[in-house]
């Protein structure tokens, strides 16, 4: 009787992780829609048939390059977060100037698929990335929100709750930035109405967690100007 073929899990994984490598690499340089399956495999010297032991799918490589960038976030985050010494809202604006430096540190990554990100083709990719984040992200912000609560710097009833609606507002943001860049190379919005939109978004995170106008830390206008100018 034949044995059974045994799966070595960190060898998996690292397969794994070099076409998402390669992904990464090729969409950084190429761009999502200008890169085919073939230049993953072409990278790697691997059969089509290694890859879709791993994927089954185009969308579903970049949903993994998508799902690693949310976790390297996170990562990076968690110290801010467990760090006692800081106040509450100080972490919650800390978080949110974080997440823009690290956008800007892998600006090139994120200019090559945002046009692509919207199509009805990566649909699902999103769906699943919302989800993703949600997961990750919401009890990193519940945590905040329950300190703050305790410090009394928010006026909130249930920090799980709110985080949970905090992280929607979040994600609705992030799909709002996307639709307002390609509108924005279309030419059917303003730099004004960008401006306008992030401090609309800005006065609702505010609402959201209690906390006085003028808190939320707005991006620098050069910042603005860089990826919407």
């Amino acid at each position: 009787m034949p044995m059974a073929r045994t799966l070595d899990p960190e060898a998996h994984a690292l397969r794994r992780d070099a076409f998402v490598d390669a992904a990464q690499r090729l969409i950084q340089a190429k761009g999502y829609e200008q890169m085919s399956v073939q230049d993953v495999l072409d990278e790697l010297g691997a059969s089509r048939g290694a890859l879709y032991h791993y994927f089954d799918s185009k969308a579903a490589l970049l949903e993994a390059v998508v799902e690693r960038m949310v976790d390297a976030v996170t990562e990076v985050l968690e110290p801010l977060v467990a760090d006692p010494a800081v106040p509450a809202l100080q972490k919650l604006q800390r978080v949110f100037t974080g997440i823009t430096d690290w956008k800007m540190e892998r600006a090139d990554l994120l200019r090559a698929f945002m046009t692509s990100w919207m199509s009805d083709e990566n649909a699902l990719v999103r769906e699943r990335f919302r989800r993703h984040t949600a997961v990750r992200l919401t009890p990193l912000l519940a945590r905040i929100l329950r300190q703050g609560k305790t410090e009394g710097a928010f006026t909130i009833g249930s920090p799980d709750h709110a985080a949970a609606v905090f992280v929607a507002l979040v994600l609705g943001a992030n799909e709002m930035a996307v639709q307002l860049l390609v509108a924005r190379q279309a030419g059917t919005v303003t730099l004004e109405d960008v401006e306008q939109t992030i401090t609309a978004l800005g006065e609702a995170f505010e609402r959201l967690v209690g906390v006085p106008a003028g808190s939320w830390p707005l991006p620098d206008p050069a910042l603005i100007r860089y990826w919407f100018a």
